[in-house]
């Protein structure tokens, strides 16, 4: 539910338009003026959307645009007005206007104007939050000659139109590599678009990437585009690939060979320009003989394939990563002058943090915590430090596979842990990838 501010100095379209997107499931507050609309905003704070009338007094749309912006610049304004002119469509839009609005208009297009500039705004979000945890993070930067040079062929590719496959171990930081490609790419203005494959199901999947049309299925009250659609002229990255299942591996390779797709439920063929960087944890090409993966996708996935090591196999990182960690916890919870003892640093390294970066960033900051003094003990790191990592592999046998240790792992973890949640934050992976997990090596 977003919330939305709709300011008109005439009473009835104001109403209107308040009752009609409170319909639509938005908490609204309407303003008749300028003024007032500043003043709530001060009260309550930022709105998601503020739709505003052009032509007021005391304070036209055009001058409320400029004075939310300054004060709250992540709030998207639609202007209204009857005077559509050139001349104000240029200067809402030179202001940081999102859309412009012509009167008369139907709800329809009132409706269809807000969603987008939703849409929009939580786009903004999620690339935001995730620029935000890359600048923090010096994720890309490694002491590992292996993993410099995986770094210098992704800046090679990103200037190209190649598809992109990300390949590793969960928490490997795939995510942040398929960012980072696409701000070095030419597409670096346009939209970074995130879709996780694990955390919906099938039809729900199909909608969320290939948008659907209103009476397609149950709850489908309006017209959706999806998120390809929203990645016109972008970059799309689709995490954990290998959970598409076999119909949308068909469709979605359809869209890889010519660019069209079709909403569900609609027979309009729509054509998108966007770059296509996938990732996955699992071993495609055994996932093929075992029938689970279409081999033709594969081969139009892997055009450039970009392989992120384990934690473990960059071991000249883990201090350097765990003190920028400890740093980060440190000033985010005013305990500053955190430091680890040696003991603790030897421990550290002895791991062989099969939850890999995202497992060192939570064990970090748990310590950093729950730690009564500046210098973070050995005993205030995770216990499953100690129980999984001496001897390193366990009782596994030498030859053991990746997803041997993993497995051990995890059903060791999930035996100490009290709940899901609390193993899933043990590992460093969302409870989702845990269930799946699980379910993968038979630990239900």
């Amino acid at each position: 539910m977003a919330k939305l501010l709709v300011v008109d100095d005439e009473k009835n379209i104001r109403e209107t338009l308040g009752r009609f997107l409170a319909s639509r499931d938005h908490e609204i507050a309407i303003a008749e003026s300028g003024r007032e609309a500043l003043a709530l905003m001060n009260r309550d704070g930022a709105f998601d959307l503020v739709l505003s009338d052009w032509r007021m007094a005391e304070m036209n749309g055009l001058e409320l645009l400029n004075a939310v912006k300054a004060k709250f610049p992540t709030t998207i304004v639609i202007l209204m007005t009857a005077y559509g002119t050139i001349q104000n469509a240029v200067a809402a839009m030179k202001a940081g206007a999102y859309d412009y609005v012509t009167k008369p208009f139907s709800l329809d297009q009132i409706q269809h104007a807000v969603d987008r500039a939703l849409e929009v705004k939580e786009l903004r979000t999620e690339n935001r939050a995730l620029r935000n945890s890359i600048d923090g993070v010096p994720l890309l930067t490694s002491g590992s000659p292996q993993f410099r040079s995986l770094i210098e062929t992704a800046y090679a590719a990103a200037s190209s139109d190649a598809t992109i496959l990300l390949t590793g171990e969960s928490g490997t930081g795939k995510n942040v590599l398929a960012w980072q490609i696409h701000e070095w790419s030419p597409r670096r203005e346009r939209p970074f678009i995130v879709v996780n494959c694990t955390t919906l199901s099938e039809h729900l999947l199909e909608s969320e990437l290939f948008g659907h049309m209103k009476g397609s299925f149950t709850g489908a009250i309006k017209d959706k585009p999806g998120r390809l659609e929203a990645a016109n002229g972008g970059s799309v990255f689709l995490d954990e690939i290998s959970e598409l299942s076999p119909g949308l591996q068909s469709k979605f390779l359809r869209f890889l060979e010519d660019e069209r797709f079709e909403r569900v439920g609609g027979a309009q063929t729509i054509k998108v320009d966007a770059r296509i960087i996938a990732a996955t944890n699992r071993n495609l090409p055994q996932e093929i003989n075992a029938a689970r993966f279409r081999s033709d996708l594969y081969y139009r996935l892997n055009v450039i394939s970009l392989h992120m090591p384990a934690l473990r196999e960059r071991p000249e990182d883990i201090l350097p990563l765990a003190d920028f960690f400890l740093a980060e916890t440190a000033a985010r919870n005013s305990r500053m002058g955190l430091q680890f003892s040696d003991e603790a640093r030897k421990a550290l390294v002895a791991y062989s943090w099969p939850g890999n970066i995202r497992e060192l960033r939570n064990a970090v900051e748990r310590a950093g915590v729950l730690s009564r003094g500046a210098t973070l003990r050995k005993e205030d790191l995770p216990d499953i430090l100690f129980q999984s990592s001496a001897p390193r592999n366990g009782n596994l046998p030498e030859r053991s596979t990746l997803d041997q240790i993993e497995q051990e792992h995890i059903r060791r973890v999930l035996a100490l842990a009290p709940t899901l949640e609390d193993a899933a934050a043990t590992l460093g992976i969302c409870i989702t990838t845990l269930w799946h997990k699980r379910k993968r090596y038979h630990l239900d």
